[in-house]
């Protein structure tokens, strides 16, 4: 009499192929979302990845039928789409279109026809994680913590404490722009770094006294600290701000911009509208 096989002890086996028109990210995740319900240790993942043409649909449903795969696709196009359909149908392939059911429905909600323009998605992918990027680099170099790799930034703001500098920077930052920071304190003289840079990047801040004096003094007084001490002082902050004056002046390549009761919003696209025409960047990236 011939063993007994317990099934549960049969590994499950097989080779998923996804098709994209982009990166073929989205379907990755869909697919290894759906694979815990399974033993995935035999299981083959076999990315297509820039998918656009007919002949390298056939080529990629070729490859599964030889392997006895299954397809999983997000493609946009709905040519393509029924190219995938029949050419695996041909041959016996089962198939599973995970965007194009989406796009169907959310055309008939909105009462529009989609576009299908392929690798969309790759483009905002790559536009995310360019913020991301901008942002830790951002973080790193705020208030003149960090001099390194300073020529990697798209703007360095220059100002005396409380003219704004942080908040422009993580602004600027989550619109995708590496932003770094300097303080100007009197009688501390720049980081040297700071003019080994393009200087074209280097924008000044500048404010108004009594504004200062105002900003400064709700600060202190937020953090439980006396506001009677020179920091918040209108006469050491006439003295800051025109130190901070004397070095623009110097400086003269660098456009200075007055924070005093304006937006940030409206600040920020002023500075990224002077670094765009200045470094010659096309119109994209403005926001």
């Amino acid at each position: 009499m011939s063993p007994s096989t317990d099934k549960s002890e049969i590994k499950p086996r097989g080779t998923i192929y996804i098709i994209s028109d982009g990166t073929g990210e989205t379907a990755s995740t869909m697919t290894r979302a759906a694979l815990v319900q399974y033993d995935q240790k035999d299981i083959n993942i076999v990315r297509c990845k820039n998918v656009r043409s007919e002949a390298q649909i056939e080529s990629v449903v070729n490859e599964a039928f030889d392997n006895k795969g299954i397809i999983l696709h997000t493609v946009v196009s709905p040519q393509m789409r029924t190219k995938i359909t029949e050419v695996a149908s041909s041959k016996g392939l089962q198939t599973v279109d995970l965007l194009g059911p989406l796009l169907v429905a959310l055309d008939r909600y909105f009462g529009v026809s989609s576009e299908g323009e392929a690798g969309l998605l790759r483009t905002v992918d790559e536009r995310y994680y360019r913020r991301i990027e901008a942002i830790e680099y951002t973080v790193k170099h705020d208030d003149g913590k960090s001099l390194t790799h300073l020529d990697e930034a798209d703007i360095i703001l220059v100002g005396v404490s409380r003219t704004s500098k942080t908040p422009l920077s993580i602004f600027l930052s989550h619109k995708g722009w590496k932003v770094a920071n300097s303080p100007l304190v009197i009688d501390t003289p720049l980081p040297e770094e700071l003019f080994k840079v393009d200087q074209r990047k280097i924008v000044g801040l500048i404010i108004d006294g009594d504004s200062l004096s105002r900003i400064r003094r709700n600060r202190l007084e937020k953090f439980g600290t006396d506001p009677g001490g020179e920091y918040a002082s209108l006469s050491y902050i006439e003295k800051e701000i025109q130190y901070a004056q004397e070095l623009f002046r110097k400086n003269r390549r660098w456009p200075v911009f007055n924070v005093t009761e304006r937006a940030l919003e409206e600040t920020a696209t002023e500075i990224t509208r002077v670094v765009v025409a200045r470094m010659g960047l096309p119109d994209k990236f403005l926001f």
